[in-house]
Parts: C-alpha cells; structure tokens; sequence
C-alpha cells in the first residue's frame, strides 16, 4: 500500500516468490531503453502525392535504422481481412453479450527486421483467448488496438516484415476483426493533418488497415483521416486521432457522430486514441503534453455530455486505471479511464502524479472526481506486457488485465479483474 494524497492505494504485485522475475524485466529495459531516443517522432518529412515513387530517405529515417534505402519505400501490404466480419449495425443490434480485447504500444526493438517478440506473446495469448471464449456467451467479437503499432510508420518494411503477419494471425486464425487508432509513431507527432511529415506513415498507415477499417465515403469514416467508428450491438466505437488533437474537423467529427447516435439502441459508447487524459508514466504526472491540454479542454467535456462510458488509450508502457465521477442534469455519472500500453514496446513505470486540480476547476458544476484504481509499476519488473478482455453482460462491463510471458501473474488490482461499476 502507498500513501498518495491521504489515500492509501494498492500497488500492482505478483503472485509468486519468484525473485528473478524482476531482475530479469530489470535487464530487458534497459537493453530496450538503447533505442527508445532514436525511435520518438522522425519521418521522412515528404508528401507522397508530390514525390517520386522512389524518394530519397531523408536523414532522420537514415538515422534510425540499418536497413537498406528501399526498404523505407517498400508498399505496405494489407493486413488480411477477418475471417469472420462484423455484421452490419443493423443485423447486430440485438446482441447485448460479447467481449472484445484491447492493447496497445506494440512496436519493437527489431522492427523491419523481424516479427516483434513480445507482440508476438500477446497474439499467442489473445489466440488461446479467443478460442476459450468461442463457445461461451460472451465470445471474443474484435480486438482494438490504441497505437504504435510499429516503430516508425514512414518505413515501409517496418508495417511488412514486423507487424502485419502478427495481425493476420488475429484475422485468420482467430477470425476477428482489428481496429487500430493511430499513434505518434504510426503517423509522426506532427500537430496538423496536412504537416508533410505526417504523410509517409499515414499513407502507410491506410495501407495496412485497407480492409480493416470502414472504407473512404463510409459515413463511419473521416474523409482522408485515420478517425472512424463502428456498432456492435448495443454498443459504439469511435477511434480518433490524439497526434492531432486540435483539428478542428476531426472534432466536429467525433461530436457529429456522438450527436447522432440512437441511444436507445446504443447504450454504451467506448472512445479510443493513443494519448491518454491523466497518466502517470514519462508522457504524464506533473508533464502535460500537448495532446493531453487538448484532450482534457475540448474532448473530455463532450465525452461527459454524451455519457461515454469507457476511454481506452496507451502511449504509455504501462498500465493505469482512473475513474471519473461527475454529474449533470441526468444525474451522477462514471467515466472508466484505462491506460493500456503493454503490448511489446520497453516497459515504463511510474513517474509522477498528474495534476488534475485545474481540470476539476474548470469544471465546477460537475462537481468531478477523480479516483486511480490501478496504479503503475515502480520498477520494470512490477510491471508487464498484457492485454485487457473487456466482457459486456447488457450494460455491465467487466475486464480481465492478462499478463504474458513473465508477467503471467500480473496483478494491477491486487488480482487481474474489475467490474466497471459502483454498485
């Protein structure tokens, strides 16, 4: 138990006696953290509608890796499309039990080189998963993913030779769909859609996704942006894109659909992106990034006026639970606030608390509170590459945080699950 801000709150723990588990985690971060520098935002800074088919690598992409000059010209095959697709809205809008699985932060050490290792011991998992769920009421229906699927998305070879196989184990042998929200990684941490570094991974990024996500002209899809949405029973989907929070169009966009939305049909609504609200990794505590001001200003009041019930994203390597009370003219209401960044990008631990006194200010007639009920690790080996299956039974949710490899017994909560409920 830890003391923080006169409460005490539950550390994650293990289980087992093992005491090599954390040395050994220990010595994986920092092999990791030798190509963590080299790895945060350097595209090729070239639009593709402009250039030539072969362009010359510029310096950054040079610098971050050994492959040979057209491997970062390389096309970006398609991941396969889901043996079993979603049906449409309307044919599904009975269902009110299923279960779905989120990760995010999947890029690696190797990436263009080879699979990605530890990505791989998530999909080993989510398969095994998948399969222990299929004769259940509540099978495993899509898996969403909040970004970073690769190290650098401008490079071609990186989507092909380290990620995209990885997927279509997912949509070939599990047979579900996959829906990935776009990271800085992915796309560049330019501020603007237009921003020429923005352009190599995004073209990429529509490359890889082609029969994953709703196609150009679907009214589930932002025109030439990484931003959609998707029902599933009684259930809806948006995943936007945090790298340019302050677009304007996207907004609108976001705010459309929720608008929009038959909420007698759909009585839940989940939201995804990579950068999170409150976080307590190297990206959070006392540090406010700017995605983060932008979330917190202009998104979190529309998510509070739509009632949306959980807000799943990751960029941080870690784990974190916060929980979000506030009311309004209907009543008090619960916001699930889920970090989850587990899925094979080096692990980080606890840097900092977050500073949420301006945001409960700023918002007086909320009267908003804020709980974290998953706290990060403090060393690497507390921690663990996981995935969350989250299970829907009418309107209550439930997870299970699933730890792989040596963080089997990884335990967030002093165990692995949560009901998402006060009652």
């Amino acid at each position: 138990m830890l003391l923080v801000g006169g409460k005490l709150m539950s550390l994650p723990h293990f289980k087992g006696k093992n005491m090599f588990r954390p040395f050994l985690a220990s010595i994986h971060a920092l092999l990791c953290a030798f190509t963590i520098a080299a790895a945060q935002t350097g595209q090729t800074g070239q639009n593709p509608q402009t250039q030539p088919a072969q362009r010359a690598p510029s310096a950054d992409v040079q610098r971050q890796t050994a492959l040979p000059p057209e491997a970062i010209n390389e096309p970006v095959r398609a991941i396969k499309a889901p043996r079993t697709p979603l049906p449409s809205e309307k044919d599904s809008a009975g269902v009110n039990r299923f279960s779905f699985i989120v990760y995010g932060d999947t890029r690696g050490r190797r990436d263009g080189f080879e699979l990605q290792y530890e990505h791989s011991l998530i999909v080993n998992s989510a398969l095994a998963t998948i399969k222990k769920m299929e004769k259940t009421p509540f099978p495993v229906r899509f898996v969403i993913q909040t970004g970073d699927g690769v190290n650098n998305g401008a490079i071609g070879r990186q989507w092909n030779a380290s990620f995209v196989d990885l997927i279509n184990r997912l949509t070939q042998e599990g047979g579900v769909p996959y829906f990935l929200a776009p990271g800085n990684h992915d796309v560049s941490s330019a501020k603007t859609h237009d921003d020429p570094k923005r352009q190599p991974g995004l073209k990429n990024f529509f490359s890889a996704n082609a029969e994953l996500i709703p196609p150009e002209g679907s009214p589930r899809r932002l025109a030439g942006y990484p931003t959609f949405s998707f029902g599933y029973g009684n259930t809806f989907f948006i995943a936007f894109d945090t790298n340019i929070a302050g677009d304007e169009k996207q907004f609108e966009w976001v705010k459309s659909q929720l608008e929009g939305l038959d909420r007698n049909r759909y009585h839940n609504v989940i939201v995804y992106s990579h950068h999170p609200a409150f976080s307590s990794g190297p990206h959070g505590g006392p540090k406010v990034e700017p995605s983060t001001a932008i979330i917190r200003q202009k998104y979190m009041p529309l998510f509070h006026k739509h009632h949306v019930r959980i807000y799943f994203t990751g960029h941080e390597h870690l784990f974190e639970h916060w929980v979000e009370h506030y009311v309004d003219e209907a009543g008090p209401h619960r916001l699930d606030e889920i970090v989850t960044g587990g899925g094979g990008a080096p692990l980080y631990v606890y840097s900092g608390d977050p500073d949420t006194r301006d945001y409960i200010k700023n918002n007086p007639d909320q009267k908003i509170t804020l709980d974290r009920v998953a706290k990060p690790a403090y060393e690497p080996g507390q921690g663990a590459y996981h995935y969350v299956l989250v299970t829907l039974d009418g309107d209550r949710f439930s997870l299970e945080v699933i730890g792989v490899d040596w963080g089997r017994d990884f335990q967030p909560y002093r165990s692995n699950k949560a009901t998402l409920s006060d009652k």
